[in-house]
Parts: C-alpha cells; sequence; structure tokens
C-alpha cells in the first residue's frame, strides 16, 4: 500500500487559532494549505495559501476546486469563523445567513471537495471547530447556532464516512487568547479578568491548547475515534462561564 499523504487544508489559517493549527501540523510533518482572507505569513517550504474569501460561496467553490486540483487532500480542518455578537432582540437575520455560509456550507464544500480522494485512498481526516459557545453564550444566537451545528453536522459524517476510513471529530475551544477575543473583551480589563477567574482551570487558553487538540484527531494513527466533541475550555463546558 503506497504512503497515505499528509496534506492538510485549513480554513483561517493566516491569524490566530488558525495560524496555530498551520504551525502546528507543519512541524508534523504535514504539507498545508490555509484558506483565507489574507495569505498565511509562516514561512515555510510545505505551506501554500490560498487566498479567498469563505463568505462568498461562489468564490469558495472556486477555491475548493483549485485546492483538489493542486493538493491530495487528505486531512480538512475548518476553523474559520466569525461571532457578530448580539442579543436576540437585535439579531439581524443577515448576520445568520452570513454564519450559516461561513461556519456550514463552506464545511460542507470543503469536504465534498476532498471526499473523492480521501474515498479512493480509503483515509482521510476531518476536523470541524466549533466552541464552547454551542451550549450557550449570551449574545451569540447566531454564532452558537451555527457552531452547535457543526457537532450534528460531524456526527452524521462519522457515520456516513466510517467505512471509507474517513473519521469526523469537533474540537470545541472555550475562551482563547486571540486578536478576535481581544476585540470583544479589552486586555488588562476588570472583565478580561473577571472572565480567567470563572474558567475553573484559572486561566484562558492559548493557540497551542487547540492546536495540539486537532493534531491529535489528524493523527492518522488514530482511526478509531470519530464523531467525537473535545472541549478545550478549562472546564467551562461542565461549569459556569461569565462573560
Amino acid at each position: 500500500m503506497s504512503a497515505i499523504p499528509k496534506v492538510a487544508a485549513v480554513t483561517g489559517g493566516s491569524a490566530g487559532i488558525g495560524r496555530a493549527i498551520c504551525e502546528d501540523l507543519l512541524a508534523q510533518g504535514y504539507e498545508v494549505v490555509s484558506l483565507a482572507l489574507r495569505p498565511c505569513d509562516i514561512d515555510h517550504p510545505k505551506l501554500h495559501s490560498i487566498e479567498v474569501d469563505l463568505m462568498d460561496r461562489a468564490a469558495t467553490a472556486r477555491a475548493v476546486r483549485d485546492l483538489v486540483q493542486r493538493f491530495d487532500v487528505t486531512t480538512v480542518v475548518h476553523n474559520a469563523g466569525v461571532i457578530r455578537p448580539a442579543l436576540i432582540a437585535d439579531v439581524k437575520l443577515g448576520d445568520l445567513d452570513a454564519l450559516v455560509g461561513l461556519h456550514l456550507a463552506c464545511a460542507i464544500q470543503l469536504v465534498q471537495a476532498a471526499l473523492p480522494a480521501m474515498r479512493a485512498r480509503r483515509f482521510g481526516r476531518v476536523v470541524l471547530l466549533s466552541s464552547r459557545a454551542a451550549l450557550g453564550a449570551a449574545s451569540r444566537t447566531v454564532y452558537s447556532a451555527t457552531k452547535a451545528a457543526l457537532l450534528g453536522m460531524a456526527r452524521t459524517w462519522a457515520l456516513e464516512l466510517a467505512g471509507d476510513g474517513i473519521t469526523v471529530n469537533v474540537v470545541a475551544p472555550g475562551p482563547i487568547r486571540t486578536a478576535m477575543f481581544y476585540e470583544l473583551i479589552p486586555p488588562g480589563s476588570e472583565k478580561e479578568r473577571r472572565l480567567e477567574a470563572s474558567v475553573p482551570v484559572k486561566r484562558l487558553g492559548e493557540v497551542a491548547d487547540v492546536a495540539r487538540a486537532v493534531r491529535f484527531f489528524a493523527d492518522p494513527a488514530n482511526s478509531y475515534v470519530t464523531g467525537q466533541v473535545l472541549y478545550v475550555c478549562g472546564g467551562t463546558s461542565v461549569g459556569s462561564l461569565t462573560l
């Protein structure tokens, strides 16, 4: 049997958690393709970037066609996401449409494009990035709804694809120090201190915490784990979280 190529497509790989995932997979010997608005700035011979607005369904379709024509993708990591916070009285349906497109439709497009090659090799790894907010969080109606939907999609795909040697799992981060996090919670603020104190392990997460979880699900050796959700959240999925 020929060796399985370790080629990973990572959405939102230019910053934050996505960039950390790219860096970690590169360190594991993967060839990595980032699909994001901007090129990933990691200087590595096995790192490639496809610039695309993943909220644009037509542009995403073109990008994923280009991806699978150029690379034999065996691992898909759908990390790209935005929050669009609002209390229910202020929720805009346009934000719901946008996040359905980015969090859900994009995942479907990417997996559908990679599926023929995965099935031909009888091997594949799909890792979807959800959120601890899938369990509920104030002002997160559209974000929580679409991130929760990823759990149902992953479980469904896990059942459909298990016979093809393809595993599908979810990593659900809690509060992680990223630029997107600090757009909502000012660094060094009382709000940040209160949030950190409410995390059972008494610290906020780092992007490397999430990247290690993704690495576990992506590992070719972990073929007996599928349809699972791993909360990388410092215990906030079983305790309280005060934003």
